[in-house]
């Protein structure tokens, strides 16, 4: 298991389509072969190790059934990856149609978050981070009454 990837960062996308994943998270992930996503949720990228991925994908395929159309569409979605290699100056590229996907221009946010990182157009993210306030009030509320309930639950 890898351990947790962390952290928020500016990079910047080349004409090349590369960015340079920062070394913290170069660190984290070592060897670990990774995994680039479409994030259909947010339209930014999703990069996993491989390995965090694969379990994913086969939990996610245990769990859905080809012969349904609501679960071939979430699957289509979801399934939708591909294989990416950090080259020894540290950089991975960015396939161009991810890069139109999640509409990266110059400016890219990276950002770990446990177990995967994802990339995002730097503007593009402070315009949702600063539409999603509300909700994540909401949720935060949600979330730490469960886990006062739980903690209480157990004492």
């Amino acid at each position: 298991m890898v351990e947790k990837l962390t952290g928020q960062f500016d990079v910047t996308l080349d004409e090349k389509g590369r960015i340079s994943l920062p070394a913290a998270l170069r660190r984290v992930l070592g060897d670990e072969k990774i995994t680039l996503n479409p994030c259909a949720l947010d339209d930014c990228l999703w990069l996993f190790p491989t390995s965090v991925y694969n379990d994913m994908l086969a939990e996610y395929s245990r769990n859905t059934n080809p012969l349904s159309k609501k679960d071939r569409d979430f699957r289509r979605r979801l399934f939708n990856s591909q294989d990416v290699e950090i080259d020894k100056a540290g950089r991975i590229q960015i396939p161009q149609n991810y890069r139109d996907f999640a509409s990266l221009s110059k400016d890219c946010l990276v950002m770990g978050q446990g177990e995967y990182i994802e990339i995002w157009d730097r503007e593009k993210y402070l315009k949702y981070y600063s539409e999603s306030k509300e909700d994540f009030i909401s949720v935060s509320e949600e979330i730490g009454s469960k886990l006062k309930s739980s903690k209480d639950g157990n004492q």
